[in-house]
């Protein structure tokens, strides 16, 4: 976990309004992402989790999708993505996101409610796209075995555990402090 904590740490800090956003390039897709980070990471969630109780890895648009093909290539099972853009399938679920700078609509797909899920993105920061997602897995009645972030930037989760009914196992927490990103374990 050293890479992935060393880039953290030298990751840049913008503002978007009020709201104090890292840029990194497993969060953001720049600068390119190296593959030993991505690595790093993948082989942190692979500890946390139980990798027999899930049949399918569930990733989030856009930057959950480097992590999950990295995971479901290591781990030999199938993804799905939870797109920013309606197809029109059948049993097509839409749930309304909202995070520290933006608004948005996602759309759930190849999800039934036989399936049993690792949710898995690049950042828990409000917490408002893991709530809109597990509101809609709820709504198709798949099972959730885990949820894992890469990096928590929420001092809240606690709330935010309890609000979505599931604990979130993160990899990398942090804060924000005088413009540059903390790592607190």
């Amino acid at each position: 976990m050293k890479l992935l904590k060393e880039s953290l740490k030298n990751a840049p800090v913008i503002m978007k309004g009020n709201y104090p956003y890292f840029i990194h390039p497993l969060t953001d897709g720049i600068p390119e992402i190296d593959p030993a980070v991505l690595k790093d990471a993948v082989n942190e969630i692979i500890k946390v989790i139980d990798i027999d109780n899930f049949d399918k890895i569930v990733a989030v648009e856009a930057m959950g999708l480097p992590i999950g093909v990295a995971l479901s290539m290591e781990l030999t099972k199938p993804m799905t993505v939870i797109r920013k853009r309606p197809y029109g399938l059948s049993g097509e679920v839409m749930v309304e996101q909202q995070t520290g700078y933006s608004k948005g609509k996602l759309y759930i797909n190849s999800i039934s409610s036989q399936d049993t899920l690792l949710l898995v993105d690049d950042v828990l920061s409000t917490g408002g796209t893991i709530t809109a997602v597990v509101d809609g897995i709820k709504k198709i009645g798949a099972k959730i075995s885990d949820i894992v972030v890469v990096v928590n930037k929420n001092r809240n989760i606690k709330e935010v555990e309890q609000k979505i009914g599931f604990k979130i196992k993160t990899i990398v927490n942090i804060e924000i402090v005088d413009g540059k990103v903390k790592v607190l374990d």
